[in-house]
């Protein structure tokens, strides 16, 4: 989309949500590879510079924080208001954060952001957009997971944040992104397995409170690994033929997954307005209904993420004094 007409559909933006209700929509996605062009010494980035294979030029990473820009914008259309918290994976450091949020188009939403400073060695880590007004941030902190003590690459870690949506009030929210498919089966799965114990630790030391988890667990609802979150936490994903309608958040191979989750704790699941949906405009997907991607493999194909979003609404405030800590 050019610059100027994304310009025009943010300044238009508050005319083209007036009159719908404002929902406090909560949303996640993996924005694939958001690097920036330097090099890090410290994290194995080099495939993301302007001299290597990708050819991860300033203009490919200005106009790909365009186009996350334009998918929010389209989302707070669709919502009534920009969603008060975005949960991101796949983001390498404060620099992009900080262009998106300042420097793109996107800065007339007015988000801060936290993020997670993690050992992964390719540098991606997770991170939470908020909206200071209706989130007032009150805390947070990364979780690590002892991926080397148990003989696994270093992993992200996870992402806890507090904050009152309303006076007395408190949400917490977990951002996860767990180990990749990746490499050798058995050991991924003990890798992701090992990650969750350490969620699910976190989610317990929370009970009682209102707690919205979200991510890409690389996991699929059937998978194990939800036995060990699902009781204590409630999914949020659609089911039957809302799910079948909906199709996916990642294509592999031609074939369909959800991959990208939203759980909550039984405090807040009688707060929700409706299960979890799949953001899926038209733009961004390719001709063949897919995620349009950034990259496939080394091959620039110019799009979106190879991820969709997910998106869930609280109804109103939360209890008054649920969310007390």
């Amino acid at each position: 989309m050019p610059r100027l007409c994304l310009i025009l559909l943010f300044l238009l933006l508050p005319l083209l949500g007036k009159g719908q209700p404002a929902r406090r929509a909560c949303m996640f996605w993996n924005v694939e590879n958001l690097f920036d062009c330097r090099h890090d010494t410290l994290k194995h980035d080099q495939e993301f510079l302007p001299d290597a294979e990708r050819g991860w030029s300033p203009w490919r990473y200005w106009r790909k924080l365009d186009a996350l820009s334009r998918t929010l914008a389209a989302v707070a259309d669709a919502e009534g208001d920009w969603p008060m918290l975005v949960g991101l994976a796949e983001v390498e450091n404060d620099s992009v954060l900080r262009d998106l949020t300042r420097r793109s188009p996107l800065r007339q939403a007015g988000y801060r952001y936290v993020m997670t400073d993690s050992p992964d060695e390719r540098g991606v880590d997770v991170a939470l957009l908020y909206q200071p007004e209706r989130f007032r941030l009150t805390g947070w902190h990364a979780v690590g997971i002892p991926s080397r003590e148990n003989g696994f690459r270093p992993t992200r870690d996870l992402l806890y944040a507090t904050g009152e949506v309303a006076p007395g009030d408190t949400l917490h929210i977990l951002v996860v992104h767990l180990p990749s498919r990746a490499g050798n089966r058995r050991g991924s799965e003990q890798h992701r397995l090992l990650a969750v114990e350490r969620l699910r630790q976190t989610v317990d030391s929370l009970s009682g409170r209102p707690l919205l988890v979200m991510g890409d667990f690389n996991s699929e609802a059937g998978d194990r690994i939800f036995r060990r979150l699902c009781p204590p936490l409630v999914s949020l994903m659609p089911r039957g033929k809302a799910m079948r309608r909906a199709r996916g958040t990642y294509v592999y191979q031609g074939r369909w997954s959800f991959l990208d989750h939203m759980l909550c704790s039984p405090a807040l699941q009688a707060r929700m307005d409706a299960p979890a949906r799949v953001v899926a405009f038209p733009f961004m997907l390719d001709e063949k209904g897919r995620p349009a991607r950034t990259f496939l493999g080394p091959i620039y194909k110019g799009g979106y993420s190879d991820h969709l979003p997910v998106i869930c609404s609280l109804a109103g405030l939360l209890p008054q004094g649920g969310g007390g800590d």
